[in-house]
């Protein structure tokens, strides 16, 4: 069996690690959470003038056991739901995942920002208490700026009389509506990522709804008198996740907080399209004479980049044969689909290694033959291989005497035949490495070279293979220290093994293990064949 190390993190995770990769699930939780305590709030909601209000109290105080918990996960949710939202946001831009083949994903989300706003806000207005009535006439105000409304809509709150049951049966339109069409560009949103998680961990999961319970069990949310436009609201407590906009245009005015809010969605949205964020990276390319259509890369495509289509040959060699076919605007030139091809097996016995997907600035034919020189010219019985990722932990301060570090674009990208190959051509051990499952540069790659190495997905590592000389740690960048050290306890191990069946027979043959000899001893030749 694999020796998998569990390494403890070196230090915090900041923007890359758990939770902070799931910010989009965890999003997409307290969303769902809102729809559900939002029906039953409707369900009880008195949308006229003079039962909007009573109805929302009656509901806190007199079924407080329910009505007034639903109403208070109604509100911290929502409050999360911002939170999580422009948390997400900020991640993805401090990692520079807004353009190329990211580029959809970014600019469908933008809009997202202004539906989440106007549902959150919307909801305010609906209690029709203090706090409501004034977030409804700074809104009123700050809207009234804008020179394309014939009427102010601050008209609708110069006086109580103004004020009707039909405006709180549009406010309550608008505030189920809008959250309908964020749904519509949550699903476009999605559309371009495969096998997108819109649920977080159950452990995460769990902890966030019962931190929102405890929240509303210790703060109740409660409403803050009645609206009356005859008086001005005295002190509120503002919620500030939506309704920070409201001082900020008391002190400056609405049109700076229009320039600023315009500003900041014209950058965000002209972000991907800057000089820095338009650098096309390689993208994979398919070979039609080693493609089978056999769908794999199909399937582990973390960016649905993948689509398979009838083969050229179908007619001739047989009917229905597909072949796998790149987009080039979604392709995120992360190999993994080189390492699910089953042609991608350096014990090909070809002259030059070509198989039906590959990644061309880092062939699997130039992985097969850097492998072969570089353990040829290690020493001592506990050679070891290492295969990590350049997103993860560096490998490269590894590499030593009886250490040969291989840095691929996504330890995904690593065929698992190259274990066996490297334990074949004389290694004593091999390490696997790269960005932990949470913090992978690519969604899945960490995952399914796990699952592959342990069997639990195609194409796996043979049954009868030698695991416990295959150690698993995935380290973020800097966890080189602890991924040193499982390096140290990783070789400790290996020396209480016998030597590999190469290494003995070059022994009984005379041959030092880092000379040229050793690689014939293996029964290979330069062209990798075995």
């Amino acid at each position: 069996m694999a020796h998998t190390q569990k390494i403890p993190p070196a230090i915090p995770y900041l923007i890359r690690g758990y939770p902070w990769q799931h910010l989009g699930s965890l999003g997409f939780l307290f969303f769902w959470l809102i729809a559900v305590t939002g029906f039953y709030l409707f369900a009880v909601l008195d949308t006229s003038v003079e039962g909007v209000y009573s109805s929302i109290v009656w509901l806190t105080r007199e079924q407080w056991y329910l009505g007034g918990i639903i109403r208070s996960l109604h509100r911290y949710a929502a409050d999360a739901f911002i939170l999580v939202t422009l948390l997400h946001l900020t991640r993805e831009f401090l990692l520079g995942r807004y353009g190329g083949f990211r580029r959809f994903s970014w600019l469908t989300g933008v809009p997202l920002l202004w539906f989440a706003y106007i549902s959150g806000i919307g909801g305010f207005w609906l209690n029709w208490d203090q706090l409501g009535q004034f977030s409804a006439v700074a809104s009123a105000e700050w809207l009234d700026w804008l020179p394309i409304f014939a009427t102010p809509f601050t008209r609708n709150f110069l006086t109580a009389a103004a004020v009707s049951d039909r405006l709180f049966t549009l406010l309550v339109f608008v505030h189920i509506g809008v959250p309908l069409l964020l749904i519509f560009g949550l699903w476009f949103h999605v559309q371009r990522i495969n096998r997108a998680e819109v649920f977080p961990p159950r452990a995460l999961g769990i902890g966030a709804l019962a931190a929102l319970l405890t929240l509303a069990l210790a703060l109740p949310v409660v409403s803050q008198g009645k609206a009356d436009l005859a008086v001005v609201p005295g002190p509120l407590a503002l919620d500030w996740f939506y309704l920070f906009l409201h001082p900020l245009m008391y002190v400056s005015s609405p049109a700076s907080v229009w320039t600023l809010i315009a500003g900041i969605t014209l950058f965000l949205l002209l972000l991907p399209f800057l000089p820095s964020s338009r650098r096309v990276p390689s993208i994979a390319v398919v070979n039609p004479d080693n493609c089978n259509g056999c769908r794999r890369c199909f399937d582990d495509c973390p960016y649905a980049a993948i689509v398979m289509v009838p083969h050229p040959q179908a007619t001739i060699v047989k009917p229905g044969l597909q072949l796998a076919k790149v987009m080039p605007d979604l392709c995120a030139s992360c190999g993994i689909c080189a390492g699910s091809c089953p042609s991608s097996t350096p014990f090909r016995n070809v002259p030059a290694l070509v198989t039906g997907i590959d990644m061309p600035q880092l062939p699997v034919e130039a992985l097969r033959q850097a492998l072969k020189l570089r353990l040829a010219a290690l020493e001592g019985d506990t050679r070891i291989v290492v295969f990590g990722c350049d997103h993860g932990a560096s490998v490269e301060a590894l590499s030593g005497a009886d250490v040969a570090g291989f840095s691929l674009i996504c330890t995904g990208m690593l065929p698992p035949s190259f274990v066996d190959y490297a334990w074949r051509e004389g290694a004593a051990g091999v390490l696997v490495t790269g960005c932990r499952d949470s913090a992978c540069a690519f969604r899945l790659g960490s995952r399914w070279s796990e699952q592959r190495l342990l069997g639990l997905r195609e194409p796996r590592l043979r049954f009868n293979a030698a695991r416990e000389r295959l150690c698993i740690a995935w380290a973020d960048p800097g966890e080189e220290p602890e991924l040193l050290a499982t390096l140290t306890d990783f070789r400790r191990r290996l020396a209480t093994f016998a030597p590999p069946p190469v290494l003995q027979a070059n022994r009984l043959d005379g041959i030092s293990p880092n000379t040229p000899e050793t690689n014939a001893g293996t029964g290979g030749t330069a062209d990798g064949q075995i």
